[in-house]
C-alpha cells in the first residue's frame, strides 16, 4: 500500500493535488493499491471525489500525536510519499520509525534529509543542496498527465492564447494578464508588430480554487476574450491553442511536452528557477515574478514552431512511471 500525503490550500495551490491524480493513473495501470492523505480543504476533496477517490482527511499542522504510525498501521502502507513542499522533521521521523520507505517531491524542508529519496524534478538551481539520503533530479522525474500523449500538436503562428495561471491564482495575477492583453489590442491591434495577422483569440481558464472570476470580469469587459472555468481536461483543452500564459509550477511542463510554448509567469519565489529553466530549453519566455512581470515579452513568439518542437523534445511523459518502480523496488527489497 502506498500512501500519497498531499497538502492543497488557496495559498499553497493545487499543483499537489493534480500531480497526485497523475501519479494515481499510473499506481491504477500498474494495479497498485493506495491511499490518499489530504488536509480537510473542500476544494481538494470535491476534485478527489469527482474522480472517485476517498481520500483520508489528516491534520497536518498535527506534528505530535504520530497519526502517521497510526494510519501505517492501520492501512498496511510500506510506502509513503509526502508531497507537502517542505516535510517537518516530525513527519519524516514518524514515518521512519514505523520502518517504512519514506519520499518527497520537490521538498526542502528538515525531514526530506532523512528521506530515502527526494524526486527534484522542479528544482533547477543548487542541487547539490537538496536535501535526502538519495536525490533524482531532473525533468526524468516529472509526474505528467499521461494524456499528454494523445494531445501532442507541432504549432506555428500563434492565432490563439491561453492564460491559465494555477488552480487558485493566489495572487490574482489573471486579471493583470488580461489588463495587458486587452491594452495592446486596443492600441495596437496586432500583438506581434505591423502586418501581424489579426490579434489572436483569447482565452482566459480560471481553476477550480480561483476567486477572481469578477475581477477577470471586469478585465475582459468590453472585449471578445472568453473566460472558462474548470475545465474536465486541461490537457485536452490545451490542445487548441498555439500559445499559452501560464505561471512556474508543473503546467508549464505539461504544456511544453504538448508542444505548446508559454509565456512563463513564476507565481511563487521557487517557480522563478523554473521559469529561466524553460527559456534556456528554447520552449517558454520566462515574463519574471509576478509582482514585476515583464509581459511585453510576449511579442517575441510570432513564430512557435521551433519553440513547440523543442518542448517536446526537452520534456519527456515516462516521469511517474521511473519514481513508481523506484518507489516500489524500494519496498520489494525491504
Amino acid at each position: 500500500m502506498l500512501a500519497i500525503c498531499i497538502e492543497c490550500s488557496h495559498q499553497r495551490g493545487m499543483g499537489h493535488l493534480f500531480r497526485a491524480l497523475n501519479l494515481i493513473q499510473t499506481l491504477e495501470r500498474r494495479q497498485e493499491e493506495y491511499v490518499v492523505l489530504v488536509n480537510d480543504d473542500a476544494a481538494a476533496q470535491r476534485i478527489l471525489s469527482e474522480h472517485g477517490i476517498d481520500p483520508v482527511i489528516v491534520s497536518l499542522c498535527d506534528t505530535s500525536s504520530d497519526w502517521e504510525g497510526r494510519l501505517i498501521a492501520e492501512r498496511g502502507i510500506t510506502v509513503w510519499l509526502n508531497d507537502r513542499l517542505d516535510t517537518s522533521a516530525e513527519t519524516a521521523e514518524h514515518v521512519k520509525a514505523a520502518g517504512i520507505s519514506l519520499y518527497t517531491i520537490d521538498d526542502m524542508g528538515p525531514g526530506a534529509a532523512l528521506a530515502d529519496g527526494n524526486f527534484a524534478s522542479l528544482i533547477f538551481e543548487n542541487i547539490e543542496k537538496i536535501p535526502g539520503r538519495r536525490v533524482y533530479a531532473g525533468c526524468d522525474y516529472l509526474i505528467l498527465n499521461p494524456e499528454i500523449e494523445r494531445h501532442k500538436r507541432l504549432r506555428g503562428k500563434v492565432k490563439s492564447i491561453l492564460v491559465t495561471l494555477g488552480g487558485s491564482d493566489t495572487y490574482g495575477v489573471t486579471p493583470r494578464v488580461i489588463e495587458f492583453l486587452k491594452k495592446e489590442k486596443e492600441e495596437k491591434g496586432a500583438l506581434f508588430g505591423e502586418g501581424a495577422d489579426a490579434f489572436p483569440d483569447v482565452t482566459i481558464l480560471l481553476g477550480p480554487g480561483s476567486f477572481v472570476l469578477e475581477e477577470a470580469a471586469r478585465a475582459a469587459a468590453g472585449t471578445d476574450f472568453t473566460i472558462a472555468r474548470s475545465v474536465p481536461s486541461l490537457i485536452a483543452f490545451m490542445e487548441r491553442f498555439d500559445l499559452a500564459v501560464t505561471g512556474g509550477g508543473v503546467t508549464a511542463f505539461e504544456a511544453a511536452a504538448s508542444g505548446l510554448p508559454c509565456v512563463i509567469v513564476a507565481n511563487e519565489p521557487h517557480e522563478i528557477q523554473i521559469g529561466r529553466y524553460l527559456e534556456k530549453s528554447s520552449c517558454a519566455v520566462f515574463a519574471g515574478y509576478y509582482q514585476e512581470m515583464h509581459l511585453e515579452r510576449i511579442r517575441e513568439i510570432a513564430e512557435a514552431e521551433t519553440m513547440s518542437r523543442r518542448g517536446m523534445e526537452a520534456v519527456g511523459t515516462a516521469g511517474a512511471d521511473r519514481i513508481c518502480e523506484i518507489m516500489l523496488k524500494n519496498r520489494r527489497e525491504q
